[in-house]
């Protein structure tokens, strides 16, 4: 070989090489996500700008939700206290992560983060999904994971470092959160027999409608109007936090006095907020027991009850509920009660179980990509 085609092919192989190198640092140019759909009677959604919804963000963010190498010792993902088959809950009263110890809280639907109250944590504390996917990673009792160790470990990977180049160009922390924001987003629920009959594709039977319009219905003695009150915290499609403000969060008389949560109080330190905790999706409800912030209820019935008869006066208790009866009631008592009967209770929890989606809970593109080998 002569030197001139020696240099020739020298050149060739650099030339190649700065070709690599340049289109592995280039600006990544994102595929706006395919096929995604939201129901119009859910409402108005924001997704924000420096985050759209991606093919290559969502792929990587449903990647590293079943990842437990964000977990300090690889033994837990998000997916452990979030399964997609209990609608992704756990099942457990109080949450618990890589440290044994249950955690303060139950672990919360993540049915439609795209509406409702947008602020994330039964208190609030989290202002965007974004700065909510960041914190059980760190959390001691959580998932206890060093944020530059992890980068160290999705850098080793054979796979992350070019996901994430093509998803936002470079392994970091605030782009760990965003595609973990971006699965998140994708997880929407409506495809229940509620949703279809809305869709006008089925008929509730009696019991069902009779549990639908008691659903809807805030009591009025002054008018016959009898109801249960429940779309005052729960918006009358989600079923969840209504997201105008705080409007989301309130207190339901779980407590007296001395024993309530802080809840919202640690957001805006007003006395006001104490005992006030988001109000959850009821979508799947009848997977997602035990129910409440610590899990005290077990049953849909208790929960109900609760409502019904077992409400607890506290200086913030919401109003709308103090105020809910459907029999005359001598204003002075503070005792609050539903007064529903047995079979407007009965009624109420068929129309609950109306909410269960079947296909939201097998959805393969939210379930396990090690499992399902994608």
């Amino acid at each position: 070989m002569n030197r001139s085609v020696a240099l020739l092919m020298l050149c060739g192989l650099l030339l190649a090489a700065a070709a690599v190198g340049f289109l592995r640092y280039i600006e990544p140019r994102p595929t706006p996500l395919q096929g995604f759909t939201a129901p119009f009677v859910f409402g108005k959604f924001n997704v924000p700008a420096d985050n759209p919804l991606t093919q290559e963000g969502v792929q990587l963010g449903r990647r590293l939700f079943y990842d437990k190498r964000l977990s300090g010792d690889n033994s837990v993902s998000c997916s452990t206290c979030h399964i997609q088959q209990l609608a992704f809950t756990d099942g457990k009263a109080r949450a618990v992560g890589i440290s044994g110890n249950p955690l303060a809280f139950n672990s919360m639907s993540l049915a439609n983060l795209l509406w409702g109250a947008q602020r994330f944590f039964w208190d609030g504390r989290a202002a965007t999904l974004e700065e909510q996917a960041l914190i059980p990673i760190q959390g001691a009792d959580e998932m206890a994971q060093d944020l530059n160790e992890l980068i160290g470990e999705l850098k080793a990977d054979e796979a992350y470092p070019d996901l994430f180049r093509r998803a936002y160009g470079k392994i970091s922390a605030e782009n760990i959160a965003r595609a973990l924001a971006s699965f998140e987003r994708t997880l929407v629920s409506a495809d229940s027999r509620y949703d279809q009959y809305l869709r006008g594709e089925v008929k509730l039977t009696a019991e069902e409608e009779l549990g639908r319009k008691l659903f809807m219905a805030h009591p009025d003695v002054k008018v016959s109007l009898r109801g249960a009150n429940c779309i005052d915290c729960h918006s009358q499609f989600l079923t969840s936090g209504f997201s105008t403000g705080f409007d989301g969060f309130s207190n339901n008389g779980l407590d007296t006095e001395e024993m309530l949560r802080p809840g919202l109080q640690l957001v805006t330190g007003q006395l006001a907020d104490r005992g006030r905790l988001k109000a959850p999706t009821l979508r799947n409800i009848a997977l997602t027991a035990p129910y409440m912030h610590d899990g005290r209820f077990t049953t849909l019935e208790q929960v109900l009850d609760h409502y019904n008869e077992g409400i607890r006066y506290s200086e913030t208790l919401s109003p709308l509920i103090m105020e809910a009866d459907n029999q005359p009631r001598d204003t002075i008592s503070m005792r609050f009660s539903l007064n529903l009967n047995e079979e407007e209770k009965h009624a109420i929890i068929a129309f609950l179980h109306t909410l269960t989606d079947r296909r939201f809970i097998t959805e393969e593109k939210f379930s396990n990509p090690f499992e399902a080998g994608d």
